[in-house]
């Protein structure tokens, strides 16, 4: 368990991060243009590279891949899951109206039912990309091990 304490420790970080960004574009009423959601990518992509590199820092020779794996995902599954949790508890007893607001402003904004078909293949289409990438790579990656 405790060499989950620093990515949990990112996790909750970086979904603080994210609860402040939603809560600064809710004080705009920004919070319902799905476009500003996509910073939260970068904010978690942050708060995991720190983790992996604070991490690897403490390992020092003891550091591996997997090792690093785990740390990034340990971290982005916490920030996520206390986000989606933060989320949940906004749109249903801060704000019951937000849901409904972001539902008018999205398909306001897509006349067209298809874009948003599209835009989701797209999506998972970039997810599928890097998956088989990261997979991929795994094979094509130099080893250190001495007895090949």
């Amino acid at each position: 368990m405790k060499q989950f304490a620093l990515p949990i420790r990112f996790g909750i970080a970086t979904s603080g991060c994210l609860i402040a960004y939603f809560l600064v574009l809710s004080l705009f009423g920004l919070h319902t243009q799905v476009w500003y959601s996509l910073f939260n990518g970068l904010i978690t992509g942050f708060g995991i590279y720190e983790a992996i590199k604070i991490f690897k820092l403490k390992e020092g020779e003891n550091f591996n891949y997997g090792k690093g794996f785990t740390a990034g995902v340990v971290t982005g599954f916490f920030a996520t899951l206390i986000f989606t949790v933060f989320f949940a508890v906004y749109a249903t007893e801060i704000n019951p109206e937000f849901l409904k607001e972001l539902s008018a402003v999205w398909f306001k904004s897509f006349e067209n039912f298809e874009v948003i078909v599209f835009f989701t293949v797209a999506i998972m289409g970039f997810a599928t990309t890097l998956v088989l990438t990261l997979s991929f790579m795994q094979l094509f990656k130099s080893t250190k091990n001495l007895g090949r």
